[in-house]
Formats: structure tokens, sequence, C-alpha cells
């Protein structure tokens, strides 16, 4: 019978090099995320979610379901540590992200006082496509709120608290400027009137749908394969998931066409801004998510672009 041959893990401080962990006999199957724990004994203040360790100070930090003994390690592995600082689960940050956006537009929309002029002060605008606008943007954050509780399924359990007071910002000043110009008593209503109004708002309508279809594929994706999935997504016979007979990320698709037709229907150049911004990070997640498919899968579609059908 074999005897088992235990690991002896030394964790060092990331920036200092002083040694803050030995741990004896380690069983050499035991995960990254099972160390942690260890160490999380020895400093209760450095949950699991605030460590980050690495074989190297400047190489790639370690995932929490890599085995010990399938590291390019001897019995005595040194990892070094750093802390990632307070963390927030993904739920919470979502609802962060999206709740704020949701009630400050409502705040420029109901035009409560000494955000416009005093004789403005709870009035409401003679123009159709502002109720129209405020419905779609309340509906868009509320699909958000319901997709966050009820459909994603997180592959990595928090983020930082320090990057979600970012996010938070971003998302929260944007609505507060796009709903201060929309609901402004001085606004005018688009150029084409009710036709550019109708046929934008049919194409946000649609672009909606498709993103929360896309949505429901990937989370049954994820059910049907389990938290270590390895299938990439295919159309299925909701015709919105076509869209990935052409992209990889069609989630992302859906909602650029869904703030551009915003942009249109609304004719304000803060919401183009937003879309804006908002395109080009999601073709960086997109463009990131294609490559992963593409390394992992050897089938992988050679038609499927990131972001756009056949251009990018």
């Amino acid at each position: 019978m074999s005897r088992t041959t235990f690991f002896e893990v030394e964790v060092l401080d990331g920036r200092t090099r002083q040694q803050l962990c030995f741990l004896d006999k380690v069983e050499p199957h035991a995960t990254i995320g099972e160390i942690k724990s260890l160490f999380h004994k020895s400093y209760q203040q450095l949950y699991p979610a605030r460590q980050d360790l690495k074989l190297d100070p400047k190489g790639k930090s370690l995932r929490d379901d890599d085995v010990l003994q399938n590291l390019p390690v001897g019995t005595t592995a040194t990892m070094y540590f750093r802390d990632l600082g307070p963390q927030v689960g993904w739920t919470m940050v979502f609802l962060a992200e999206y709740i704020g956006p949701l009630f400050i537009y409502l705040l420029f929309y109901f035009r409560v006082p000494y955000i416009y002029s005093h004789q403005d002060a709870f009035t409401s605008s003679p123009y159709s496509v502002v109720t129209l606008a405020c419905a779609c943007h309340t509906c868009h954050y509320i699909k958000r709120l319901i997709e966050t509780i009820f459909v994603h399924r997180f592959s990595h359990g928090t983020m930082p608290l320090r990057t979600i007071v970012r996010n938070c910002v971003y998302y929260w000043v944007f609505s507060a400027w796009l709903a201060f110009y929309i609901n402004h008593p001085l606004y005018t209503p688009p150029s084409y009137g009710d036709m550019q109004v109708n046929y934008a708002l049919a194409i946000f309508v649609l672009c909606e749908l498709g993103n929360f279809s896309i949505h429901v594929a990937l989370n049954n994706l994820k059910a049907e394969g389990g938290p270590k999935c390895k299938k990439f997504p295919h159309p299925t016979k909701n015709p919105f998931t076509w869209l990935f007979f052409f992209v990889s990320c069609p989630n992302y698709t859906y909602e650029v066409g869904a703030w551009a037709s915003f942009s249109v229907m609304t004719q304000c150049l803060p919401v183009a801004l937003f879309t804006f911004l908002a395109f080009i990070q999601m073709t960086i997640w997109a463009k990131g998510k294609h490559k992963t498919y593409v390394r992992e899968f050897m089938d992988y579609p050679n038609l499927r672009m990131p972001i756009i059908p056949l251009l990018l």
C-alpha cells in the first residue's frame, strides 16, 4: 500500500516576503480554495474571498479549484499572498448598481423640487416621448433586477468594495445626467416625431426581449452543465437566440441595440454618449469571452464574431 506524500505550504506576504503562515501535512489533492480556508483560520479577518494567492509575486492568480499536486511545485510550496480588500457578493453588486438608476430617473421624471425651477416642481412634460422614455428606462432596470435575483448564475463569488463604488458612481451619475435632459422643461421631441419614436421603441422592445432570452439561455446552459460546464452556447428554438449563429455574446449585442434605440427615441446626446461608452466596454468583454471560447473549444464556429455579426 502506497504511502501518501503530504505537502508543506508556506504563505508569504507578496510585498514584504515575510512569512504569514506555514501549513504542514496538506493533502496533495487539496484545492487552493481549501488552502485559503486553512489560511483564514490564522487570520480571521482575511476570509477566502479577500485572498489572492500566487506562485510568483508578479505571476497569475491561482484559481480556487486548482489542485495543489497539479501545480508546478515540489512537496514544499511557496505562495505569495495579497489582500484584495473587503468584498461584496455579485448579487448585492448588481442590486446596488441597478436600484440607483431606477429611482434616480424617477426623481427627474416627477420633477421633485430643487431639480428644475420652482414653478416646474411636480409638473409633467406635455410630450408622450418623455413618458415612453421613462417607461423604457424603468422596465430596463426592473428587468435587470429580476435577472439578478432569478436568472443569473455568477461564476465568481465577489467583487472588491472599491469597485462597486466606482461602478455605482458610473451608473448613477449617467442616469441622473440623461434623466436631467430628457425630463427638462425645455426638452424638445425628436426631429422626425412619432415615426422616429415608434420605430425606435419597437427596436428597443425587441432588443430587451432578446437580451432577456440570451440570459435565460446562458442560465439554462450552466444549469445543465453545472459550475464546471464545458459547453459553449448554441441557438435554441427561441428565435432571439439565433443570434448565436453570428456572435459569441449576443446579450451584449442586444444591450447595445437597446441603448442605441433609446438614443434615437429620445434624441438625447447624453444617452448617445452613455451608449458609446457602454459599447466600448461591452466590446472588450465580448472579445475576451470570444477568445476564451476559441481557445477552449476546437470545434467553435468560425463564423461567430465577438459582438457585431460579420464585423467585430
